[in-house]
């Protein structure tokens, strides 16, 4: 088996082939396929001398808190039928983040499929996100919108730029490449959008992005929202409640902060008679996404808590050191370390016996460093353990907002 960057002169076809095989190749594919290797960097594993295998990895960045640190997405692993459980994913998709690393990343991120098979390369779940289904008509907003632009796939870099410029909050992440809103833009069934250009030079400040499974009557599902002020997620809230005219159900993932079951008249009374039926007024959750360090010290070096310092031994192990050749150059990150937590973050190489000792995964780790999960919550579900007291000091110093990454892939 053979290790290789892609090549869009010989591999275009077999990983199309590869693709197809998976059942992710709708028709006209391959232009999204063109535009997901336009803004990655990808690589591919050989079989007899033919790509079986392909991952992609995108640059970006991830908000921790005030500041954002160089990360990379996970925008597709795939395997052929002929090369299943022969390893080369999740081997391909380690060297693909040591080439990352390399690049400058510390954070990574992963839509996944279903959960377990990304921990096998260290990445840890992220917290549930929920998707309010409700009827515009229940919202109970009082302002009264202007009349906004129509907006098509004709506006992409507006669409983008928007999108760039949004209000972020904790775990936000952006990607430079306008492929990644293009590719969303195709795969919104109907898709329009509505917004308003309130910008000095006529940027586009505010907008949403639908689709429509049916036009007439829906439901429609937002696909994303974006805006800059309290004041702009109103007025397009206030543009969802004007279709109620004509449409009985929208989807909508709940924005970083804001609970929408809060804009709705009788949430509970509307989920009880609208059981059962195609306009069902309901509330769900998934953990769809996966993150991990890749850097423990360039992660802490971004990482300001409001707490005072706590300072312990980590013991961290990383399973993505058992994917790894020497020549790759990172091997993870496990390992014995010193970390000071607080308003100031610090890491050193070594343990200091009299020091508290916490033992952890790197998918824990990361989990409780984005402030997913608390550390006492982590003890009894993940790989992570170290004495009570510890524990709940680092409950304390991790008092993080819900991260929202606010950009699928």
């Amino acid at each position: 088996m053979r290790y290789r960057d892609y090549d869009p002169k010989v591999d275009k076809d077999p990983v199309y082939r590869i693709l197809r095989e998976v059942g992710w190749a709708e028709p006209g594919g391959q232009y999204s396929l063109d535009l997901t290797l336009e803004a990655a960097r990808a690589l591919v594993a050989e079989v007899d001398g033919s790509p079986e295998c392909i991952v992609c990895t995108a640059p970006g960045v991830m908000r921790y808190l005030e500041e954002d640190l160089p990360s990379v997405e996970v925008s597709l692993v795939a395997t052929s039928r002929i090369a299943r459980r022969q390893g080369l994913a999740s081997r391909l998709l380690a060297r693909a983040l040591a080439a990352d690393v390399a690049n400058g990343a510390v954070a990574a991120r992963v839509c996944v499929f279903d959960q377990g098979y990304y921990d096998k390369v260290g990445f840890g779940p992220g917290p549930y996100e929920h998707t309010l289904s409700f009827d515009p008509a229940a919202l109970t907003l009082k302002e009264k919108p202007r009349v906004p632009r129509r907006l098509t796939k004709d506006d992409l870099a507006l669409i983008h730029a928007s999108r760039l410029a949004r209000l972020r909050g904790h775990g936000g992440v952006n990607y430079p490449s306008t492929a990644h809103t293009q590719i969303e833009l195709d795969f919104a069934h109907k898709g329009f959008g509505l917004g308003y250009c309130d910008g000095p030079n006529g940027e586009l400040t505010h907008h949403f992005w639908c689709s429509a499974q049916e036009a007439e009557h829906g439901p429609y599902r937002i696909s994303w929202i974006a805006y800059q002020t309290r004041e702009q997620f109103l007025e397009l809230m206030g543009l969802l409640q004007g279709l109620s005219d004509q449409v009985h159900l929208v989807s909508m993932r709940e924005p970083y902060g804001i609970q929408l079951q809060d804009f709705v008249d009788r949430p509970a009374r509307r989920r009880s008679i609208t059981e059962g039926s195609r306009f069902e007024n309901r509330m769900s959750a998934h953990a769809f996404w996966q993150v991990r360090i890749l850097d423990l010290p360039g992660c802490l070096s971004h990482t300001h808590l409001s707490c005072g310092q706590v300072r312990f031994n980590l013991r961290l192990a990383d399973p993505a050191a058992a994917l790894l050749e020497d020549e790759a150059g990172w091997r993870g990150i496990a390992g014995e370390y010193v970390l000071t937590v607080g308003p100031a973050c610090d890491v050193e190489p070594g343990t200091d016996p009299s020091l508290a000792t916490l033992t952890a995964s790197v998918n824990a780790f990361s989990r409780l460093w984005l402030g997913v999960r608390p550390a006492s919550g982590l003890a009894v579900t993940s790989d992570l353990s170290g004495p009570e007291e510890l524990l709940q000091q680092l409950d304390r110093a991790f008092l993080l907002p819900q991260p929202r990454p606010d950009w699928d892939f």
